[in-house]
């Protein structure tokens, strides 16, 4: 029994029914027919405006990655070449090496560089004429091994 609903509001909807499998029965079909899903037509609508996002979205994450690499090579540029003014100034002399930094303490280990993904970073020897220690001159400055070229045009090994 249904709820809510008057006896001619049932009345109704029961010669609704009948009144539609008549009219199947004329046609020929034994029941009528629902079909669910999708027309091919729809999906390929759907499949093309989600190719146009993707042409979209794509290019713009590869630009982010890149942008994300770049300031984090910016950052361990900086932070090395403060740390090597740190040391020369502490142990009044320059660093042999990267791996003298690590074994004074002042890093626990050296970065990796991100564009080659690599600890191997491209290191300056100071000037023997301008260094603290003029018998032994070690490491003045330290630049990106990667040959490649920034989104602005410059090239890592020069930051």
């Amino acid at each position: 029994m249904l709820r809510g609903k008057n006896n001619s509001d049932r009345a109704a909807s029961a010669s609704f029914f009948v009144a539609r499998r008549l009219a199947c029965r004329r046609l020929g079909e034994r029941k009528p027919v629902r079909q669910f899903g999708f027309t091919l037509l729809e999906l390929m609508i759907v499949m093309s405006i989600m190719m146009i996002l993707l042409a979209v979205a794509v290019p713009m994450y590869n630009q982010s990655i890149v942008q994300a690499r770049e300031s984090v090579l910016r950052s361990n540029l900086n932070m090395l070449r403060n740390v090597i003014q740190q040391y020369t100034l502490d142990k009044q002399k320059a660093p042999q090496s990267l791996d003298d930094l690590v074994q004074a303490g002042y890093l626990k280990q050296v970065p990796v560089d991100p564009m080659t993904r690599e600890s191997n970073w491209g290191v300056v020897q100071e000037d023997v004429l301008l260094a603290v220690d003029q018998q032994d001159p070690g490491i003045n400055d330290v630049h990106s091994a990667s040959n490649g070229t920034a989104s602005d045009g410059t090239a890592y090994s020069s930051w």
